[in-house]
């Protein structure tokens, strides 16, 4: 397997470590969280189950080279405003919202991976009817959880009166869902939410 970087250079993975070659894995390994719920949204939009996308993050391009007249590259360009959550859309009806995070923690999930204005517009979708939860991977565990926006909330606004800076892993596997990857979905996190709604 070569890479070629937008320099021209190339980069061989093999020349490094010659074990890599032929090795190709098939399935989830090697995925993100965030590769494995877009996969499981086509899934689901495919067959008329809900349409569901992660939402684009808003940037503010600043300067494009044209170094050839077929091809633009974006070289400066900035956050024009703080992402809100990672996915939305409807599902039976309902508005879904929701996030979607990873942890290398074996026990707990660190608060410090949320920030307040997503916490806030969690808040704000429930308070207009929406169905709100987070998705929550624990990486070295190989374990998904669907935890409502409720649950959250409880750690998340005691944690600035000296509460937790972190949900327990087993708060997660009492007050959450446990999702198991499957074929298709690769993570079937609907059947979660009918739980919920």
């Amino acid at each position: 397997m070569n890479i070629n970087y937008p320099n021209g250079q190339h980069h061989s993975p093999e020349a490094i470590d010659p074990s890599l070659n032929n090795s190709i894995e098939f399935g989830k390994r090697g995925m993100s969280l965030e590769e494995e719920l877009n996969s499981s949204n086509q899934y689901y939009l495919s067959r008329g189950l809900g349409v569901i996308h992660k939402k684009p993050t808003p940037i503010q391009i600043v300067k494009v080279e044209y170094p050839k007249r077929s091809a633009a590259r974006i070289t400066e360009a900035y956050f024009r405003q703080a992402s809100t959550t990672d996915y939305n859309g409807v599902y039976k009806g309902h508005y879904l919202d929701f996030d979607a995070k990873e942890t290398t923690n074996l026990t707990s999930f660190p608060l410090k991976n949320f920030h307040t204005h997503q916490i806030t517009h969690m808040k704000q979708c429930i308070d207009a009817g929406g169905i709100c939860f987070t998705i929550i991977k624990f990486v070295k565990l190989d374990r998904i959880f669907l935890l409502q926006a409720i649950n959250l909330f409880d750690y998340w606004d005691k944690k600035d009166n000296g509460g937790r800076q972190s949900i327990p892993l087993s708060y997660f596997e009492e007050q959450g869902i446990e999702i198991k990857y499957k074929l298709a979905p690769l993570i079937p996190y609907l059947s979660a939410v009918d739980m919920i709604m």
